[in-house]
């Protein structure tokens, strides 16, 4: 009898192993090794957070370029490239495809474009967006979505958290617009509310032109 219990113990803990879901988070940290190690050297080299060899094996200089980044991109720093950290390098984790990436991307632009001009015009909703892209192919900025809108002090959504409301669908379609190639703003890439702005290094910019409530500057 005793046995009987003791072998359906055993039977019940093995099952019960075998049914935990499991789960593989595609990351790279201290020690690790590989491919994806080599294209976070290759990103931090370029950008000028890292000074070593790019040779595939996340070492210190690696974890404390990592550090860097994650401090400059207002990330969690644990000099971990989790998925937050690999989306702001621009690169795709191992187990998400493009499409799973590029829903990522046009989630985020939503969300930003609800928090910071939803009330506006819809083209004046599409040029907000259109900078934030605008930012991505300028070389002074981050160039991935995340980053540019985690940038630390880029975003007041950011740092008040509307960036975690709820974007609705008329601020994703004008994310997707922007996201197609209308810009209305003819390359801007800044932006701001002439009644609410406190910093006086923004009128400094060269204005192109005004869109709803926002002044559209170069």
């Amino acid at each position: 009898m005793k046995k009987k219990l003791l072998f359906i113990m055993l039977f019940l803990i093995v099952a019960l192993i075998i049914a935990r879901p499991i789960y593989n988070y595609s990351l790279s940290k201290y020690g690790s090794s590989g491919d994806e190690v080599k294209k976070i050297q290759e990103k931090l080299r370029a950008w000028g957070y890292y000074s070593g060899n790019v040779d595939g094996i996340y070492g210190s200089k690696t974890f404390e370029a990592v550090k860097k980044f994650q401090k400059k991109n207002n990330l969690t720093v644990d000099g971990i490239a989790g998925e937050k950290t690999l989306s702001a390098l621009g690169i795709s984790s191992t187990n998400n495809s493009t499409t799973t990436s590029n829903n990522t991307d046009l989630n985020l632009l939503s969300k930003l474009v609800h928090a910071e001009a939803r009330g506006e015009p819809y083209k004046g909703m599409v040029a907000v967006a259109a900078t934030v892209l605008n930012r991505v192919a300028n070389s002074k900025f981050p160039n991935t979505i995340a980053g540019v809108i985690y940038q630390s002090g880029a975003y007041t959504c950011v740092s008040d958290g509307q960036i975690n409301l709820a974007a609705n669908e008329q601020s994703r379609k004008a994310a997707q617009d922007a996201i197609n190639g209308w810009d209305p703003t003819s390359g801007c890439i800044y932006y701001f509310n002439p009644n609410t702005a406190t910093s006086g290094w923004i009128w400094s910019r060269p204005q192109v032109m005004t869109i709803g409530s926002h002044i559209f500057c170069k």
